[in-house]
């Protein structure tokens, strides 16, 4: 028999749609930053509440059940809804709160480029707190960020748009084993293989006019910015788009391979949401950015 209940178990429910989302209850204290004791304990309330399981144990493996299924179908969204609304209302009661969101798929381009200039865009924007997040998930409308920076994902929401870069690929190496070689080394040296970027090779292998034996393909690493020391201190390639190499080719730490430069046909775009609280400085480091970009460019000479 469900046990009786005056009100429904707001906190409970929250805790089992994140049981829903993270897979486990372990996973799910996690996100919520509390006990796994806590978490079932929430379960139960809820599944006393509704006098029916709402999670069944497969062997290892926690699973909904059919009633937790429908459940959680039903008020994930809404929920997700209440959640961000009430973080942008506590946002928007705290007018000396000067902060706004950043969101980018671009990793590497945000480790290398975008936030070691942070520091200028607060300063001339006056103390502006800029926070970054990454995901190579398509963003949604309950998502809190105010611009998005992508080369690959759409807003699909109302907001103004720049474009703040046409991507060029360019093949660096160490200056210790590339100063002075003409692209032919690219025959002679592994060029390290980008997973997360498997266009790039393709692309840039085309425009030098290489075919696949040409290339001796080196180690793995998910992203750009991994790949960065390795490049830096090993006997190998790598090609990348030049505005993730441009302080470290400017620096000294690497040298651009003459005749490499090519464009990769993907364009950097950076989104200033309608719904942001903070419209107008959202547009204005969307600018700052582009800005930014341009000035990021490696001379040609290089």
């Amino acid at each position: 028999m469900a046990a009786e209940y005056d009100e429904v178990p707001l906190n409970a429910i929250r805790a089992f749609v994140t049981i829903a989302r993270e897979g486990s209850v372990t996973r799910a204290a996690t996100a919520l930053g509390t006990t796994q004791s806590s978490v079932s304990r929430y379960l139960a309330v809820l599944q006393g509440y509704f006098g029916t399981d709402l999670v069944e144990r497969r062997g290892r493996r926690s699973e909904l059940t059919e009633f937790g299924r429908l459940f959680v179908n039903t008020v994930a969204e809404p929920l997700d809804t209440v959640c961000f609304t009430a973080k942008r209302m506590r946002r928007r009661s705290q007018p000396g709160s000067n902060r706004i969101v950043v969101r980018t798929s671009l990793s590497t381009f945000a480790f290398s480029l975008l936030i070691p200039n942070l520091q200028a865009f607060s300063a001339e924007m006056g103390g502006v707190i800029v926070d970054v997040i990454s995901s190579l998930s398509p963003p949604t409308s309950s998502d809190d960020f105010d611009i998005l920076i992508t080369r690959d994902l759409s807003v699909l929401e109302p907001a103004d748009n720049w474009e703040i870069y046409n991507e060029e690929l360019v093949c660096v190496g160490s200056p210790t084993y590339v100063a002075g070689k003409a692209l032919s080394v690219v025959r002679s040296m592994p060029i390290l293989n980008i997973t997360s970027r498997p266009d790039i090779l393709p692309t840039w292998s085309r425009a030098m006019n290489l075919a696949a034996r040409d290339i001796k393909v080196g180690a793995r690493y998910d992203h750009n910015y991994l790949a960065l020391p390795a490049v830096m201190t090993g006997r190998c390639l790598l090609v990348a788009p030049e505005i993730v190499v441009s302080d470290l080719v400017r620096g000294g730490a690497l040298q651009v391979i003459p005749g490499s430069r090519t464009p990769s046909g993907m364009q950097y775009r950076a989104y200033a949401v309608d719904r942001s609280d903070k419209p107008e400085i959202a547009r204005a480091f969307c600018r700052w950015v582009a800005r930014l970009c341009k000035k990021a460019a490696i001379p040609e000479a290089a």
